[in-house]
């Protein structure tokens, strides 16, 4: 099963039209949830949940658990008591996974974060959404950035994603992180890699350049690089 999950945008009709292409070169069924933007603003989307109405919610109230309900529920129309799950998305849909992952466990074999427009850190330099700042302990601790550095996450960016255009976070937290998407992302790997290495930390994330690509979900698919950024270099 190939999870696709749309961006700010809420195209879940386009992502899955354009994933098509992908589901059949990978022999996978292409499953594209719809986040209405009514219900699911940016903060319950790109962000996750994780506070609602100004205060942190209970984990049951995350978005994210729906991921997990999502899948149980393709596996019981497809009469499959399970299927190995990939996940990617793009956009507003990259942050919706790389904070989930920092926050729950959904059970994929890896999940890809394809041109974020901003990144969960490990860190708690940064205040959430940009890190893990201003949380209480039990989710910003050593245990939880360690717990995130071995979550199977690929990094997946266009090197031509250099654009401030108008739906970029361009708020001071979110520029600390780097100037634009493509910088963001290579700076919040660094950031692990560096986080992993100096604790002696299990550290399962990639990182996937694609040249010539820039904010641009079709050609993110289409690329090549895709399949490394899914399954790995060959």
């Amino acid at each position: 099963m190939l999870m696709v999950f749309h961006g700010a945008d809420r195209n879940a009709q386009e992502y899955r039209d354009h994933a098509r292409a992908m589901g059949d070169r990978f022999g996978m069924l292409v499953v594209a949830p719809r986040f209405d933007p009514i219900q699911f603003g940016a903060g319950m989307y790109q962000q996750g949940g994780l506070f609602q109405e100004g205060e942190l919610a209970p984990p049951s109230k995350w978005t994210w658990n729906l991921v997990p309900k999502i899948r149980e529920e393709v596996c019981r129309r497809e009469g499959r008591s399970e299927l190995p799950c990939y996940m990617i998305g793009h956009s507003g849909g990259g942050q919706f996974l790389m904070r989930m992952i920092g926050f729950i466990d959904p059970g994929a074999v890896r999940v890809v974060a394809a041109n974020p427009g901003s990144d969960l850190f490990p860190t708690t330099l940064f205040d959430y959404p940009y890190g893990f700042g201003n949380l209480p302990e039990e989710l910003s601790d050593d245990r939880r950035l360690r717990r995130y550095l071995a979550q199977p996450l690929t990094l997946y960016l266009g090197d031509k994603d250099t654009e401030r255009d108008q739906d970029l976070d361009t708020s001071p937290a979110a520029n600390r992180q780097g100037e634009n998407r493509f910088d963001r992302g290579r700076h919040a790997f660094r950031a692990a890699e560096d986080l992993a290495r100096s604790k002696g930390w299990e550290f399962r994330w990639r990182l996937v350049v694609t040249p010539g690509v820039g904010h641009d979900h079709q050609a993110m698919f289409d690329a090549p690089e895709c399949e490394s950024a899914l399954f790995g270099a060959k």
